[in-house]
């Protein structure tokens, strides 16, 4: 069995998009983390962290980690914070998964994420400094936790191409 690929990067980097295309460029099945802890769960992560805060959904992320890197030959799709916290990246790397960034510049991911309404981290009134400090903060930690990153400036199937070609 192959090991999970798993996709980390900040929000809007196109985790999800560039992850289904990914999948199915490898006869692979695809795991959207938000999605797998929306069902598991019974809520949005939305309504996970207005209900429990941010801790109460980490923990329920690292829960989903283990549960979903027991399974091997996925595309993951992970959270924009589910490899900052070095648990989970052990997890990761302990089954066998291979962690790739996709890396986007900032004025970029400021651009796709201007209209977001979904992300809870960015519901502020001051949009593009959160974002900015964010990235700031986070970028470190995804090149840390990363055995490739991959330029993903690019379309989602030109991404999605460049990982299939890695032969993962």
């Amino acid at each position: 069995m192959k090991g999970n690929i798993i996709l980390c990067g900040f929000m809007g980097c196109g985790k999800t998009s560039v992850g289904r295309r990914a999948a199915k460029l490898l006869g692979r099945e695809l795991c959207d983390l938000d999605q797998y802890i929306e069902e598991r769960e019974g809520m949005t992560i939305t309504e996970i962290f207005a209900k429990f805060g941010e801790e109460g959904f980490r923990q329920r992320e690292a829960r989903a980690v283990e549960e979903v890197s027991r399974r091997g030959g996925m595309v993951v799709a992970s959270g924009g914070g589910t490899v900052l916290f070095p648990h989970n990246v052990e997890v990761f790397h302990k089954s066998g998964g291979t962690i790739l960034f996709l890396d986007v510049p900032l004025p970029a991911l400021q651009e796709r994420l201007k209209n977001d309404k979904r992300r809870p981290l960015l519901q502020k009134p001051n949009r593009r400094q959160v974002i900015g400090e964010l990235f700031e903060k986070r970028i470190p930690l995804y090149r840390a936790a990363a055995d490739i990153t991959i330029d993903a400036g690019a379309p989602p199937m030109v991404v999605a191409r460049r990982i299939a070609e890695l032969g993962l």
